[in-house]
């Protein structure tokens, strides 16, 4: 990094890599004017069309063809690693070797034990000011952040009850074909891909989770059709004709125990029907509730005591400059203009280049060590499972 500018790349140029590539895009229109400028240096991918169509699409500089690229170029100082969770240790090892500031996406690995290599290869690079962080996205939400602004104000009272489902369709679809998606052995599937989203949230807002019970896993489509080729996101492809077993669940149900008190009930699923993106989640309090989904990303419900009974009741709230990241995190940023999922992870790419910046008016993002406790209640999920829903403490 120069005094006044940062180089980014991304690796992975598939959908998650274009979000994370146009979040670099936008973080350098956010907030202040006092920031590092940001330089758009590299998209890399295995796949050059992708890397070549991928830079060329959100303006960077070049278009690389392996992560070793990455890490041998010296006008790249922070890269987001958005590729298979199975290749995520190996990329991010050689990235932090190289003097590189990494937000890696989540979950951090694909094995506990490559998850813990990589939070101890984190922990020699802080020694030289290097920064390892996770990319829980949810947590820039502007809605998500307001309700736990106000459980922490007592408003809504105890924490009694938070109800969380993913629900995405993207597994339905008995003729997609096999990836990286659908391998891995129990709880790789629809709880570690889209739950873990979940339960980093549920954390986020309502505390550490102590206990999980009840789990079971269902895998309802059981094979699926081998790509001739290369795959990307959710997309259809050319097959083979062979076919290969699934080796993970499409749905994930459990409860859990968080440590103030409050009960937990989750759900996590890639086969529920038309909901391409369903995150949502209700939580109860002694003295108030409040609720969000994503489909209505820029608004949430919430309520509270106080008001007279004739009209009181669950309030709708649309997300404005009151709220956390509106403010200058908008080109038109008044009340009712509303936003997208795009928005958090351009919240999330300003508040990694600030943390490298050392600047700290968003706050960090999650560190290797707190991803590494995520995959482990991911496990302990697991486990429930495997003993017919017992449960699991979580150390």
């Amino acid at each position: 990094m120069t005094s006044n500018s940062i180089g980014v790349a991304v690796i992975g140029g598939g959908m998650a890599g274009r979000a994370h590539a146009a979040g670099y895009r936008t973080a350098s229109t956010l907030f202040g004017t006092d920031r590092p400028d940001v330089r758009l240096v590299a998209i890399a991918d295995t796949n050059e069309a992708v890397a070549d169509d991928t830079a060329k699409r959100y303006g960077y500089e070049r278009a690389e063809y392996s992560w070793q690229a990455i890490a041998e170029s010296p006008d790249i100082d922070a890269v987001s690693v958005v590729v298979a969770n199975q290749l995520h240790r190996e990329i991010v090892e050689g990235l932090l070797a190289a003097g590189k500031h990494v937000l890696c996406e989540k979950p951090l690995a694909g094995s506990i034990s490559d998850a813990e290599a990589m939070v101890a290869a984190a922990a020699a690079a802080a020694d030289a000011d290097t920064i390892a962080t996770v990319g829980y996205t949810y947590r820039r939400s502007p809605a998500i952040q307001a309700i736990r602004d106000e459980l922490a104000t007592g408003r809504l009272g105890d924490i009694i009850h938070f109800n969380g489902h993913y629900w995405c369709d993207y597994g339905l679809d008995p003729t997609s074909p096999i990836t990286w998606r659908y391998r891995g052995g129990p709880g790789t599937g629809a709880l570690a891909d889209v739950g873990s989203h979940l339960l980093d949230m549920a954390e986020f807002v309502c505390g550490p989770i102590v206990e999980i019970s009840g789990a079971t896993f269902t895998t309802v489509i059981t094979e699926r059709p081998v790509p001739a080729g290369v795959t990307y996101g959710h997309t259809k492809a050319e097959t083979t004709g062979e076919m290969a077993p699934v080796e993970n669940e499409d749905l994930a149900t459990f409860t859990a125990r968080f440590q103030n008190g409050a009960a937990g009930t989750f759900s996590a699923s890639r086969v529920a029907h038309q909901l391409p993106d369903g995150l949502g989640f209700e939580l109860f309090g002694t003295s108030g509730s409040a609720a969000f989904d994503l489909a209505r990303a820029a608004e949430f419900s919430v309520s509270s005591e106080g008001l007279d009974s004739t009209v009181n009741g669950q309030r709708r709230v649309i997300v404005g400059p009151q709220h956390p990241y509106i403010q200058g995190g908008l080109p038109m940023d008044a009340g009712g203009v509303g936003h997208g999922k795009a928005e958090f992870f351009a919240y999330q790419a300003r508040a990694f280049l600030d943390q490298i910046a050392g600047i700290d008016n968003l706050g960090p993002l999650p560190s290797f060590a707190h991803a590494l406790r995520g995959m482990q209640i991911v496990t302990a999920v697991a486990e429930s499972a495997r003993s017919h829903g017992a449960a699991v403490k979580i150390g």
